[in-house]
Formats: structure tokens, C-alpha cells, sequence
């Protein structure tokens, strides 16, 4: 097997997890960040996104050589805006008087498990190409973020192992923090457990071994019970405990919430995530927080971890406020866009024809590409329950009232889903509103 010797400004190829070979740069690690024991690696900086990674140095083929097949395969906007920024930094490079030089290893699979922001959980395979000249450390381009997650020294509490729960305390693990987990169903545990997580056997007994106290369960009845029943969060609120609620639920629940638990002398925060299994698998979720400011600024590695980018919206129901309006948005469009599947059905349409067409459009996304590609070819595995956007969309529709503002669009796109609810399709991904049109 050959050896590669790598320097800092060399460019890579890389697979990101489910995602195609992706391309970046080597680059200097933080100071802080420590190399992955026992792995001879480089640190990799990929172009057009926020995600770093340790890269064992067998990982390594030419980027020139393999640019063209790679432009093939892949034609996401997203792929070909990231090889754009590697060309514009190549011709950068030239003008300036760099040279290149290519080296090539064998292939490899595995896991990275280092503790550094990326939503990279495979790296197949990565090609590099040297340049004789780069020693710099910028960004690749100017959406990449410089830095790495330290993650904070306080005690960090998880309840609720649901599809969102479960990929954060993932990234929370994987990024260094010491976590103690909670889920009414114990099993749900195990995995974390395995991880490196600590068990808590009630909410109450978490919130009293942790700093900082995360929840994130399914509506707002759980996460009241969750607060307020038999050994519940109250009980082991202390002065200065944290207690931050993830769930999506109403503005009158979260403010009841913050109420007990400031009654107690503890912090609250509120943060409501936006995104969908998947997107917290990758750590890439929009954290919309508010509240306790000193709380929010403590939960920083935390957020980094989890989430692409976090807001924080002010005072206490106003980040609840924001995520029902985001998910009755998304709802109503998810709705939409399968009355027009079915329709081009009805009418003699190719249904491929239709995504086809949709995907050039100026409504192209990966969230319609992939919504509809899973409908196409009958799949509903969860990435978001179908009952819990009915639920968001219920609540939206009550804010809505309070507010003496109508929702019209958001109240038809509401009984579609209750159709598809009493069609069985309840814990069925979201896009399963497909089926209230073709029963």
C-alpha cells in the first residue's frame, strides 16, 4: 500500500454519508482539537458547506482525474455551487503562481468519529490533489465556517428518544459532551448507553445529576406530564438548574412551563427545532430559541452539535410562535404538492414527468425531491410523523384564532392530514397525506 505524505491546501474528494463524493481541502485543525488516537489522519474542510472531518490518509485518489466523472453522477445545484468554489479557488491559485502536484492510495470505508461540526457519518472514499505552494487556513469559500465544537464542561440531561431526540444525542455524544438520557421506553436507551451516555432512571433524577436539561418529545400533553407528573423534571429543579424545551407545542404551554420551573429558581429556554429525522441524524437542524438569554449562550456547543445555525427570537412563546408558522407552511406545501401528484394522475400525467419538471423550477428542493421521489416509489418511512404535522398545523390554526388572523389555507390543509390520520396513516411519515387524495 502506498504512503501519501499530505500538506495543508491539498484538495479532496469525499462521500458524505448518503451524499455524493463531495469536495474539500485540507486544512489546519483549532489548536484545541485533538487528532483521533491512533489514526493517521488529516483534517478536511469541504467547499460550499460547514462540515470538517478527520480523514484517515488511505482515503486519498486524485481530484483531476476523477472531476469529470464525478460532474456526471452528480447535478445538485448545491454539488455543482461547491465545485464552482473549487475551480474559482483553483484559478485564485493560479493567478497567484501555485502548482499542483497528484498522489493516489487505495480505497477505504469506515466511520469518523471525531469530535468536530460535520454532518459527515461515512466517508467511503476521498481523492486529494497536492499543491506544492498553499499553507492557508481560510475557508474554502465563503460559506464555510472557520472553528470546531469544545464542548462545554457542564453536565448535559436528554429526554426523549423519539426520531428528532435520538440523532441530537447522537451528535451531542459524538462531539465530546457527557450526556445523561431518559425515555419512557427504556430499550430506546441501550444504543446511547453503548455510546458513552449515561442512564437516568426519571426525569427528576436527570435534571438533579445535569447542568443543563433537554427535552424533546411529541405534543404538548407529554411535555407537560413530562414537567409536572410523578417524578417529573420539577421535582429535581434546583436554583440555577437548566431546563430547555426542544418539543413543538403551543405559546400558552411553553409559558406555563417556564412559570413552574422559574418558581423553583430555575433557568429556562425554550428551542424548537426545525427539520426532520434525517437532518437531525446529520446534526443540521435550525434551532429557534427563546427565553433565558445566559441559558441560550450556555447551550452554545450544544446547538453547534446538533444544529447548521441557531436564532434567538426574544422572549419567552415567541420561538413556539415561530416554529407553528414554519410547520404550517411546510405542512400545507407538503399537502399541496400531493393534490398535484394525484391530480396528474387523474388527468393522464406522468407523475415523474411532473417532478421532473417541478425540480427545474424555481420550487426545486431537496424536501420536494425527496418527498416526492419516497411517495413515487411508495415509501413512508418516517422522517417526520404525519401526526405530529397534523398536530403543528391544529395548533397554528389556535394561534391563528387567538390572534383573530385567518388561516384558510392552513385549516384545508389541516383536514386532508385528518383524512389521512383516520386512513391509518397516523405514524407514517408526513407525506403519507398522499393517500387522503387515492382512498
Amino acid at each position: 500500500m502506498a504512503t501519501v505524505h499530505l500538506r495543508i491546501g491539498d484538495l479532496v474528494w469525499g462521500k458524505l454519508g448518503r451524499y455524493p463524493p463531495w469536495p474539500g481541502k485540507v486544512v489546519s485543525p483549532p489548536k484545541d482539537l485533538k487528532k483521533p488516537r491512533g489514526k493517521k489522519c488529516h483534517f478536511v474542510k469541504f467547499f460550499g458547506t460547514e462540515d470538517h472531518a478527520w480523514i484517515k490518509v488511505e482515503q486519498l485518489k486524485p481530484y483531476h482525474p476523477h472531476k469529470e466523472e464525478m460532474i456526471k453522477i452528480n447535478k445538485g445545484k448545491r454539488f455543482q455551487q461547491a465545485v464552482d468554489a473549487v475551480e474559482d479557488f483553483l484559478k485564485k491559485k493560479e493567478k497567484q503562481g501555485g502548482k499542483e502536484q497528484y498522489v493516489c492510495t487505495p480505497l477505504w470505508s469506515g466511520t469518523l468519529d471525531a469530535p468536530v461540526k460535520m454532518t459527515v457519518v461515512f466517508v467511503v472514499f476521498v481523492w486529494s490533489v497536492q499543491d506544492t505552494r498553499s499553507t492557508s487556513i481560510q475557508a474554502a469559500d465563503s460559506t464555510a465556517i472557520n472553528g470546531s465544537i469544545t464542548p462545554t464542561d457542564k453536565r448535559i440531561g436528554f429526554l426523549g428518544l423519539g426520531l428528532m431526540g435520538s440523532g441530537i444525542v447522537s451528535n451531542l455524544l459524538k462531539m465530546g459532551h457527557v450526556v445523561t438520557v431518559w425515555n419512557r421506553t427504556v430499550e430506546k436507551c441501550d444504543l446511547f448507553i453503548q455510546e458513552g451516555a449515561r442512564l437516568g432512571r426519571t426525569p427528576a433524577e436527570v435534571v438533579s445529576m445535569c447542568d443543563i436539561t433537554f427535552s424533546c418529545v411529541s405534543d404538548p400533553k407529554a411535555a407537560r406530564d413530562l414537567v409536572l407528573g410523578p417524578s417529573g423534571v420539577l421535582q429535581g429543579i434546583r436554583p440555577g438548574k437548566c431546563y430547555v424545551e426542544m418539543s413543538t407545542v403551543d405559546p400558552e404551554t411553553i409559558t406555563e412551563l417556564s412559570q413552574v420551573i422559574s418558581s423553583r429558581g430555575g433557568r429556562f429556554l425554550e428551542a424548537p427545532v426545525a427539520g426532520s429525522q434525517q437532518v437531525s441524524n446529520e446534526g443540521m437542524l435550525v434551532i429557534l430559541a427563546a427565553g433565558d438569554r445566559t441559558v441560550y449562550e450556555d447551550c452554545s456547543s450544544c446547538f453547534q452539535a446538533m444544529g447548521k445555525t441557531s436564532f434567538f427570537l426574544g422572549e419567552v412563546g415567541n420561538a413556539a410562535r415561530m416554529m407553528l408558522i414554519l410547520n404550517m407552511v411546510q405542512g400545507s406545501f407538503m399537502a399541496t404538492i400531493a393534490e398535484g401528484l394525484t391530480l396528474a394522475q387523474a388527468t393522464g400525467q406522468s407523475q415523474h414527468t411532473f417532478l421532473d419538471i417541478l425540480s427545474q423550477g424555481q420550487m426545486a428542493s431537496t424536501f420536494v425531491d425527496q418527498k416526492c421521489q419516497n411517495i413515487l416509489q411508495g415509501n413512508f418511512k418516517p422522517d417526520y410523523y404525519l401526526k405530529h404535522i397534523q398536530k403543528d398545523l391544529r395548533l397554528a390554526i389556535s394561534m391563528g384564532d387567538t390572534a383573530n388572523h385567518p388561516t384558510p389555507m392552513a385549516a384545508a390543509a389541516n383536514e386532508v392530514y385528518k383524512r389521512a390520520k383516520a386512513l391509518d396513516q397516523s405514524d407514517n411519515d408526513m407525506s403519507a397525506v398522499y393517500r387522503a387524495y387515492i382512498h
